[in-house]
């Protein structure tokens, strides 16, 4: 079977359940509103960086070029003495989350070619809906969790916040492996 094209059905449908998921997940129970808090003397930091007019990016700070410099004396002392930090400067201006929601919605369609890869690969149409469930659940689990831990492991990331976030790739991979079960194409 030629999976991609002949799942293309349950790669949509399943795109749509967990875009939809999600939006319950994060807009309705809201169980991320305590993955980040607010910065101490906050107006005074924003005021102190809107000076420097950085520009949107990814930065960390103490920043060393090379390992060489990380190696200096300098460096070591003013990681000591710190802060030390990685931070994420978005573009300023009204706030759009446009990009973001298709981004997601294109992200969720990848998970589902992957899942119809792998399982359209192991499995021949008519295949028992528990054995798509499981082909197809656990490579969106794997899409959806698994490469979240990097960020607790690298940057320091509270793992409750990629905990719950694995456990919102489980749901995910749960709905899309129902998704692809029930709309298995049938001998």
């Amino acid at each position: 079977m030629d999976p991609i094209f002949q799942l293309w059905l349950p790669i949509i449908v399943s795109s749509v359940v967990v875009f939809f998921a999600s939006f319950l997940m994060h807009m309705v129970i809201k169980h991320h509103n305590s993955d980040f808090k607010q910065i101490p003397d906050e107006a005074r930091i924003m005021d102190e960086l809107r000076k420097s007019n950085i520009p949107a990016g990814d930065y960390v700070f103490p920043f060393a070029k090379d390992e060489k410099e990380r190696s200096s004396q300098e460096y070591k002392d003013k990681y000591n003495k710190g802060p030390v930090a990685i931070i994420t400067v978005y573009p300023s201006g009204p706030m759009s989350m446009s990009s973001n929601l298709i981004g997601w919605f294109i992200y969720s369609l990848v998970v589902g070619v992957f899942a119809a890869y792998i399982a359209g690969h192991a499995l021949a149409p008519g295949a028992h809906y528990l054995s798509v469930f499981r082909f197809a659940g656990a490579t969106a689990f794997v899409g959806y969790s698994l490469a979240l831990a990097h960020d607790s492991i690298w940057y320091a990331r509270k793992w409750s916040t990629t905990f719950k976030y694995v456990f919102d790739g489980l749901i995910y991979a749960l709905l899309t492996g129902g998704v692809f079960g029930w709309l298995w194409p049938a001998v």
